[in-house]
């Protein structure tokens, strides 16, 4: 039987990019919590520290979905190195406004700026959509781009913090923005791959955000976002109240596992079902294997609840970067692929600081309450875009 993502890469260029939007991704997972090790180290204390990484996170999601849209309008080539040189400069003058120890104001700017950067894994599934584009092989290069996510998220924040804490502080961003400026760099020379830019009709005009079809999805991805932020930081929680604070690395481990593996599963496969009933499928089985996480009473209990409800987790990102490519118009599916991926992103923040507060309030497993809460939403937005799209 012929392996599917072999066959992907019989298209000319098709490994050069994948490798160099891998590399070019890699700051979004490695600038925030580097942030947070840094300014922690040097200054003390986390409140400043939580701040400044909250601007950049906060920026990165204004600011992601507006370099799409640019991108969309003049290409690739022309918008990447632009949006790289001014979220690379400002994340070079943050680190160095740190060590010269300049006016905590300065961070704020300096942070806000360096959310300029580009949203690489829309970039690097555009260019698949345009060379699959209405063929089966699009599956299954959205799986793989969504495993390289996972990846991405799994490597980037313990090496980040490795480098800040074994190398000197500010070690972490730093090797983000190098990541950035080689890996946007081999990016754009790789030239035949770029997505020509598509026309602009008169009835496409303005964001794409204005359709409710992308505000359901953009709602779904918010709400699968809260869930991954729960998590992350009930699972540390939990591990520390049962006196195993190192076993949370292993929890978390082992929910990025299951979603890997069933993207991965989920990419070979050739279903016949139409996409907005997948998505139909994925939303309630995401919602349902929320519940278990409320049974858990130990470390194993735990690592089993989220290998569970990591297994629908890649499986409905991908329909649902799926149904954005025959959603909306090609002259602006990069912005519609950032919405989702930045959707994606602002619900982890909300789940971590929101499970964050209960955790503190009520103790490790309340949090797990924001989780079915967000799992509720996730399948009314799953039914509502079943309704729109079927």
């Amino acid at each position: 039987m012929a392996n599917p993502y072999r066959e992907l890469f019989t298209a000319p260029g098709a490994r050069a990019f994948v490798m160099a939007g891998m590399l070019a991704r890699m700051p979004i997972s490695m600038t925030g919590i580097g942030l947070i090790t840094m300014l922690a180290q040097l200054n003390g204390g986390y409140a400043l520290a939580g701040a400044v990484a909250a601007t950049f996170a906060l920026a990165t999601a204004f600011c992601a979905p507006q370099v799409s849209r640019l991108v969309d309008r003049v290409g690739q080539g022309r918008v990447l190195p632009v949006a790289a040189l001014i979220g690379g400069g400002a994340l070079l003058m943050l680190l160095l406004c740190t060590r010269l120890q300049a006016p905590t104001w300065t961070l704020f700017v300096y942070a806000a700026l360096a959310g300029c950067m580009p949203s690489m894994s829309a970039m690097a599934r555009a260019r698949w959509t345009e060379i699959y584009r209405g063929q089966p092989q699009l599956q299954t290069a959205y799986a793989l781009e969504s495993v390289l996510d996972e990846v991405c998220f799994i490597v980037g924040p313990p090496l980040s913090v490795g480098l800040c804490v074994g190398v000197f502080p500010e070690a972490g961003p730093l090797a983000a923005l190098l990541m950035l400026a080689i890996g946007v760099t081999a990016f754009v020379a790789q030239r035949s791959t770029e997505p020509p830019v598509h026309p602009h009709e008169s009835q496409h005009q303005g964001s794409i955000i204005r359709s409710t079809d992308v505000q359901w999805l953009l709602a779904l991805m918010l709400a699968m976002g809260v869930i991954v932020g729960v998590v992350d930081v009930v699972s540390v929680a939990f591990a520390q109240q049962q006196g195993q604070p190192a076993a949370a690395s292993i929890v978390l481990s082992v929910y990025a596992i299951g979603s890997c593996l069933a993207g991965i599963a989920f990419g070979a496969m050739r279903s016949k079902l139409p996409l907005p009933r997948l998505f139909l499928y994925g939303g309630i089985a995401t919602a349902v294997t929320t519940l278990p996480l409320l049974l858990a009473t130990n470390i194993l209990g735990l690592s089993v609840a989220v290998f569970i409800a990591g297994l629908f987790f890649s499986p409905t990102l991908i329909v649902a970067m799926a149904l954005i490519e025959r959603i909306v118009p090609p002259a602006k599916l990069t912005e519609g692929l950032t919405w989702l991926v930045t959707g994606l992103s602002i619900g982890v923040a909300i789940g971590a600081a929101g499970s964050g507060a209960l955790v503190d309030a009520f103790g490790a497993r309340s949090g797990f309450w924001l989780a079915i809460a967000a799992g509720a939403v996730v399948l009314g937005s799953a039914v509502q875009s079943f309704r729109h799209l079927k």
